[in-house]
């Protein structure tokens, strides 16, 4: 089973100031939707939204896309989240969002995890003190029976403010996690300043490896790195004209978790209790597999694979 554990909100999308498309979304909304598609069923996600007409697209997109809806918490008296992105000449979005973080609610309904399964979770979502008791309490139970847990930073600039009260929370959650991934963009925003640029490899030795042993950097175009206690290695990426890059970190991890589970159909090792003597050859498959479903999702105005998208 795939647990996905996030927001939601409607992403709609401008370029030169005009709409183009308005989409569901959210971090590990798009990474779930992807795997529905491509995995079908076994994907559930829990997550809360407003009892609105918003509500309404959001529950029935995921439904229709093969992930189960059965923990999704519906809010009466409340809004559902958007987001305005504004594309720039580069296709990378700038954000404005419309969330009333203080007041989101999810009831203490989670699924049971068992070992085996695959938890994936991240942004603000993980940390936002009003949740962090019950999300907290999730995450210790699925790292206590050996679930494979993937933590994406996904860190915006919109919570610097928040970094002293939201620090612990993070570095709790790299705890509990196998592997960690973010962009250097959001360890720029969490550990640097515009003026003094920091580095994956300082990023990795001084604030991911004394917490979590295996890490996973991406940089828009650039190498994907990649730091474990066995491996240090770079993945080029194949260049692509771009729409969109919004989605494009969420459907990394989706690809990457994909790639989890075709290697396991492929017969070969692969121990997700234990990613940090994995071999670079199976991280190579991996990650590769992160890229193509990246690369996909950067050539429409998606947030998302397409339904008929496939790996051979």
């Amino acid at each position: 089973m795939i647990i996905g554990i996030g927001e939601t909100i409607l992403d709609i999308i401008f370029k030169n100031d005009q709409p183009m498309a308005a989409v569901p979304g959210g971090s590990t909304f798009n990474a779930l939707i992807s795997l529905g598609r491509v995995l079908g069923g076994s994907v559930l996600f829990v997550t809360e939204v407003g009892n609105d007409h918003v509500g309404d697209i959001i529950v029935n997109f995921l439904a229709d896309n093969g992930v189960s809806t059965d923990y999704v918490n519906r809010r009466d008296n409340a809004k559902s989240h958007i987001s305005l992105a504004f594309l720039d000449e580069h296709n990378d979005a700038q954000y404005q969002f419309y969330k009333d973080h203080a007041n989101v609610s999810i009831e203490n309904n989670f699924p049971e995890v068992k070992k085996g399964d695959i938890v994936i979770f991240g942004s603000f979502f993980a940390v936002n003190p009003v949740l962090r008791p019950l999300v907290k309490t999730f995450l210790e139970d699925a790292h206590k029976v050996g679930a494979f847990i993937y933590y994406d930073i996904n860190f915006r600039a919109s919570h610097i403010n928040d970094i002293p009260v939201i620090l612990p929370a993070i570095i709790e959650n790299m705890k509990m996690s196998s592997v960690v991934r973010g962009s250097l963009e959001d360890f720029q925003y969490l550990y640097a300043s515009p003026d003094a640029p920091i580095s994956a490899e300082e990023v990795y030795e001084k604030y991911i490896k004394p917490h979590c042993p295996c890490f996973i950097c991406t940089n828009g175009g650039k190498p994907v790195e990649l730091f474990t206690p066995a491996v240090r290695a770079e993945f080029p990426t194949t260049p692509v004209e771009t729409v969109s890059t919004i989605g494009a970190g969420d459907n990394f991890n989706a690809g990457f978790i994909y790639g989890i589970e075709k290697v396991s159909q492929d017969g070969m090792a692969l121990d997700i209790a234990d990613f940090s003597t994995m071999s670079v050859e199976i991280w190579q498959k991996l990650i590769a597999c992160g890229q193509r479903f990246s690369s996909a999702v950067c050539q429409s105005f998606n947030n998302y694979v397409d339904k008929d998208f496939r790996i051979s």
